[in-house]
């Protein structure tokens, strides 16, 4: 949910700026603030004691860095920008993302293997 959450929020964010503004690179910052939230976010659940490798970290750049490379490519047509940046952003972030998730511990083994009571003893 926090990774499809996020991605669409990046997306439209990065597509409402880029669309209107006309600045370039914008999908690009917009995943790079959103990067860096996941991963201190990802620090916070390590704190509690969860190990590393359980939380994942959505990749977002290389799909930002397309939407922009969109942008640039088709400045004469905003519904060009939309549909071509929809097609590449919406092919290539699960393609990301499931990269990831090879490097990612089993969950279900993991929550096994690490407790957690709901209320504190």
């Amino acid at each position: 949910v926090f990774s499809i959450s996020q991605t669409l929020m990046l997306i439209v964010g990065a597509t409402y700026y880029l669309t209107f503004t006309g600045v370039p690179g914008t999908a690009t910052y917009y995943a790079l603030i959103m990067t860096v939230y996941t991963w201190i976010a990802k620090g916070a659940w390590f704190s509690l004691g969860y190990p590393y490798d359980f939380i994942v970290t959505p990749v977002w750049l290389p799909s930002a860095m397309l939407l922009d490379l969109v942008y640039w490519a088709t400045k004469k047509n905003k519904h060009s920008l939309i549909l071509f940046g929809g097609v590449l952003v919406g092919m290539s972030l699960p393609l990301f993302n499931m990269v990831n998730l090879i490097t990612v511990a089993d969950p279900l083994e993991t929550a096994f293997k690490y407790p957690r009571p709901t209320l504190p003893p």
